[in-house]
């Protein structure tokens, strides 16, 4: 009589779902992205994001559970090829001579992309002011006059900000 480790179960629960929705997911995919290796890159994604939720044993509706993880690495996917985009034709405007290596390059987009994952939970108005100030450089009030706010606004959701950047530096 053999026994199974005890971790067999959660995987016989996802490789039963990867079975009986992976060609689903892709298809929707493929569908979404107009691309088959990007589909199939973001449907891998989307199962391991599964796997690491361990939700696979529990799910009631799969193929909407697994449509709203994808749908997040799709805006994803997009926001960060908008993001390369835009600095791609920034160092365009830079002499060859100041053109950073492709290692820095590398490390300057994915810094890009922690900073816009941090400002993208930020209310709108707290992310124009977190950026006038932090970014800008403006003074409290300079940034109250450009925003159309209190100064004791400016420092509340400067606050506001600070802390949400705070919490996901931690996480």
């Amino acid at each position: 009589m053999s026994t199974m480790p005890p971790d067999a179960v959660p995987h016989e629960h996802l490789h039963a779902l990867y079975r009986d929705h992976s060609v689903w997911l892709r298809s929707w995919l493929r569908h979404r992205l107009n691309n088959s290796a990007d589909a199939a890159d973001l449907a891998q994604d989307t199962f391991v994001r599964v796997l690491l939720a361990r939700t696979a044993s529990s799910l009631k509706e799969p193929r909407h559970y697994l449509a709203t993880i994808a749908r997040g690495l799709v805006i994803d996917l997009y926001r960060r090829r908008s993001l390369e985009q835009a600095y791609l034709e920034a160092l365009q405007l830079r002499p060859e001579a100041y053109a950073p290596s492709a290692e820095t390059r590398a490390q300057i987009l994915d810094s890009l992309l922690a900073i816009d994952r941090l400002l993208d939970g930020l209310g709108t108005r707290t992310r124009q002011i977190f950026l006038a100030v932090q970014l800008d450089g403006l003074s409290y009030e300079k940034a109250a006059e450009r925003c159309g706010v209190s100064v004791s606004t400016v420092r509340k959701h400067l606050a506001r900000g600070l802390m949400h950047c705070l919490l996901l530096d931690e996480a």
